[in-house]
């Protein structure tokens, strides 16, 4: 099979808009229940990051109440601990979009520190979309679509069909109110077609190769929809 690129944050806070940092990071569920439904079919799994770091999990992504009781807490933690990739990421910037069939953007609030203003990360993700591979996006990663300004000042990303973190889910979560901005504001802004489902439930949008996810719940949704697209 081929490879599919994990591009993941860096960031092990988000920034609020008192200037407090809200610890964070990646959100485990995005990144192991895609990287089980790809490495599942045989496709091999490369990480990278923004200067190589590790990418830094946010610690509550693995409480009881977000992976079904205390076991879906056990078994993700085991998952994630055995996915050595994660521990091992090559630097963003050395990144040749040709060694790899798709690209995927775990969520976590981290990105909305990191990448929505990584200007390597917005040139890569111009790139992947036109070259017609599998671009799979999820709950705040978006947040990374934001950097993808073209030469002529148009987000790439303007006209297309796509979801991500929602006002409401953010609002619910408790960050809404002393956050800086929303993503789903942001979205819109550059020209996007935002596509808002329930809270909390999957929802999966495909727009040619763009294929976006709201929350957690839509990660392995996303990624089936990515899986029917390598086919």
């Amino acid at each position: 099979m081929s490879k599919i690129l994990f591009v993941m944050t860096g960031a092990d806070h988000w920034t609020l808009a008192d200037g407090s940092k809200h610890p964070t990071g990646f959100w485990a569920e995005e990144a192991v229940t895609p990287y089980q439904a790809f490495t599942a079919v045989g496709h091999e799994i490369v990480a990278a990051t923004p200067g190589g770091v590790v990418p830094p999990l946010d610690q509550g992504s693995l409480a009881p109440q977000f992976n079904g009781g205390k076991e879906g807490a056990r078994k993700v933690a085991d998952a994630l601990a055995s996915i050595s990739e994660i521990q091992h990421p090559v630097k963003l910037e050395d990144v040749d979009l040709d060694d790899y069939a798709a690209v995927f953007y775990p969520g976590g609030h981290g990105p909305m520190e990191d990448l929505a203003v990584d200007a390597v990360s917005g040139k890569l993700l111009i790139d992947v979309l036109a070259s017609g591979r599998p671009l799979g996006v999820v709950c705040h990663a978006p947040a990374a679509l934001l950097a993808a300004t073209k030469a002529d000042g148009n987000n790439a990303f303007a006209g297309y069909r796509l979801t991500g973190f929602s006002n409401a889910e953010e609002i619910q979560g408790g960050l809404a109110a002393g956050a800086k901005w929303l993503l789903q504001d942001r979205l819109v802004e550059i020209g996007a077609d935002y596509q808002e489902g329930e809270p909390w439930a999957p929802n999966v949008v495909v727009d040619r190769n763009l294929v976006t996810g709201q929350n957690p719940a839509s990660a392995g949704p996303a990624a089936a929809e990515m899986l029917k697209q390598l086919t």
